[in-house]
This record gives C-alpha cells, sequence and structure tokens, in this order.
C-alpha cells in the first residue's frame, strides 16, 4: 500500500505535467484507486491543500538544512557561498514540489499558505542581501530580481527535467553555475569568442588597393 507522502508525489509530478487532471487520472497516475484517494483526501481541494503544504514545508526545510540565517549573520563569505548552494541544491532536488507551489493558482489563493510562502521568501531576501554585502552575489541587482530569478530557474529545473531535456545527475549543477555565472561564455571561451569574431570581420571587410598591393607583396591581412 502507498502511503501518503507517495501519493502526494506521484500527484504533484503528475499536475506539473496536466494541472486540469481529475481525481481519477491522479489516482492512477498514483497507482491506487479512486476510493483510495478518496479516503485519503474527500476532495481536489483538499488534495490540492495539502499538496501546497508539504510543497511550501519542504521549502522551509531547504533553508533551515543550509542554515541561510547563522550564515547571514555571520556575514562570512565562505559560509554565505556554502549555504547558498545548499540550499540551491535542495531547491532542485525539490523542484517538481517548489516549481508546483510558485505556479498552481489554487495553492495562490491560500491565505494560510500564501502568508507562510511570504515569510519564507522575506527569509530568502535578508540572506541574498547578506551574500551581496559580502561579495558572494552582485550588488548592483535588486535584491528581489535576484529572489525572482532562482524561482524562475527552479520552474526551468521541472521542466527540464520533466521532459529529459538533462540528466539528474546534472541538473543541480547546471541550475547553480548558470545562477552565478549566467549564460554568457567563460572567460577563455570568451577570448576564443572574440578572436574567431575579429578573424571573421577581417575576412569580411573589403580590401582598399593599398591592401591588394601588400597582399600580392607577400602581407597576408
Amino acid at each position: 500500500m502507498r502511503s501518503t507522502d507517495e501519493i502526494l508525489g506521484a500527484a504533484i509530478r503528475h499536475l506539473n505535467a496536466e494541472p486540469t487532471a481529475s481525481m481519477a487520472q491522479l489516482a492512477e497516475a498514483a497507482g491506487v484507486s479512486r476510493a483510495t484517494l478518496h479516503r485519503h483526501f474527500a476532495s481536489r481541494e483538499d488534495l490540492l491543500r495539502a499538496l501546497g503544504e508539504r510543497a511550501t514545508r519542504r521549502w522551509e526545510e531547504s533553508q533551515d538544512a543550509a542554515g541561510i540565517d547563522d550564515a547571514a549573520a555571520s556575514g562570512d563569505p565562505d559560509r554565505l557561498a556554502a549555504a547558498l548552494r545548499a540550499m540551491l541544491t535542495a531547491f532542485v532536488v525539490d523542484a517538481d514540489d517548489f516549481g508546483f507551489a510558485l505556479t498552481d493558482h489554487f495553492v495562490n489563493r491560500v491565505p494560510e499558505l500564501v502568508a507562510w510562502g511570504a515569510r519564507l521568501e522575506e527569509r530568502e531576501i535578508a540572506f541574498y542581501a547578506a551574500c551581496q554585502s559580502a561579495g558572494v552575489l552582485r550588488a548592483d541587482l535588486p535584491v528581489r530580481w535576484v529572489s525572482n530569478t532562482v524561482y524562475g530557474l527552479m520552474i526551468s529545473v521541472r521542466e527540464s527535467l520533466r521532459r529529459g531535456d538533462v540528466a539528474h545527475r546534472d541538473v543541480a549543477d547546471l541550475a547553480i553555475d548558470t545562477f552565478l555565472a549566467g549564460a554568457a561564455p567563460l572567460p577563455t571561451e570568451n577570448s576564443r569568442m572574440r578572436r574567431t569574431a575579429d578573424r571573421s570581420h577581417r575576412a569580411a571587410a573589403p580590401r582598399t588597393p593599398t591592401d591588394a598591393g601588400r597582399t600580392r607583396q607577400g602581407f597576408d591581412l
């Protein structure tokens, strides 16, 4: 017999792919009968509320496990960087829950869940601000933009995993590297791209008569 948490996990994965799925479809996805699902949750709204509570609880547990409050209070760049990586890694692990909590319309209309989420968001805002002050994150960006970037990235993680665009073993590093370094080329790659662009520009540039003469004399411009 499947546990309540296993049923919730299966339901949240199915709802992330099919947001309008019925209780019958969710029961099938969870591998239980519709009667069994209704014994756990009297209605679809009860199920959605339970999913929202689970997702928000996991969000809070990720913050706790990473120790973001103590790291922020310390102001130590190494502790802040370690806490940031730990929190983001935990978010990736719970990407199904995280993405659901951020995007489900019902969950985002339940007052107690909205208030709970707002408290967690403010906690993260304080942590990101401490990271900015310590030089772990860019200080020129609005701190709420930093926070929203993380949320958007977690939805991208959820969708990439759901579609099979990336492997589970790679996604945590991909998410963290993208958040910290963006999609711009690494310094060595950037230099290589500039050299390639310069060569292409010179090859495409029209040659003057003087240039042509120099080329005939053996000077390759």
